[in-house]
């Protein structure tokens, strides 16, 4: 009977869902109104900050200035490191589509950062190539920080995702294997770059000057930090 009665409130809350989602598109609201109208992209599965493996492709990218050259040296030459050319291409492609959201100076200074500063480089690009990761990252971390709500847990994230999956129907298809892999991923990002201890407490960011310099401010709200 239990089980019954648990089924039977997820196919309702499924299928409230779903009626929401239809109402929404039939009035427009998808489309016009809604800031969550485009499909989120969802390929940061591979990897986690990718703050070791930036330094070596950009390195690349500097002495010839074409990705897709870049793209090709580090795949023959298995410059990560990887078991399997399947894993070499995976990961490469990878660190190129968050490198390529960086620009000039971004890029020249990354091979001169220290570890945490390139972390905290790449924790901004993820945010800037993946609009789930910088959703989450202001609207979750930063705001529970300027709140004093000292923990980003598993129940936050998922509350996260059931109101992101309102207007993403992406997010409902996913597997629950590849769902869990998502939210390892982002909470290991977060811990690599010292936003998160590993019991998901918050860890207050203060960025280097050299990395104030480098970041736009638009991009500070990805930080658990206050900005003045």
């Amino acid at each position: 009977m239990k089980m019954r009665g648990s089924g039977g409130l997820r196919m309702r809350g499924s299928k409230a869902r779903s009626q929401s989602r239809s109402s929404r598109r039939a009035c427009g609201d998808r489309d016009s109104t809604s800031p969550f109208s485009d499909r989120y992209e969802l390929s940061f599965s591979v990897g986690g900050l990718l703050e070791r493996e930036a330094a070596i492709i950009v390195a690349v990218y500097l002495e010839h200035g074409d990705w897709s050259v870049v793209r090709r040296i580090a795949i023959d030459k298995n410059l990560l490191q990887t078991r399997t050319r399947s894993s070499a291409v995976r990961m490469v492609r990878e660190t190129i589509k968050r490198l390529s959201v960086l620009v000039g100076d971004q890029l020249r200074a990354l091979p001169e950062l220290t570890a945490a500063e390139r972390a905290h480089v790449m924790w901004a690009a993820a945010c800037r190539r993946y609009a789930l990761i910088g959703e989450f990252a202001e609207e979750v971390l930063r705001e529970r920080f300027l709140t004093l709500t000292p923990i980003v847990d598993r129940e936050a994230y998922d509350t996260f995702i059931r109101n992101k999956a309102i207007w993403h129907e992406e997010l409902d298809a996913l597997s629950p294997s590849t769902a869990e892999k998502l939210r390892q991923k982002l909470f290991k990002m977060m811990t690599d770059a010292a936003l998160l201890s590993p019991e998901g407490v918050i860890e207050p960011v203060i960025l280097s000057p050299t990395v104030s310099t480098l970041l736009t401010p638009d991009d500070f709200r990805f930080f658990p930090m206050r900005v003045i």
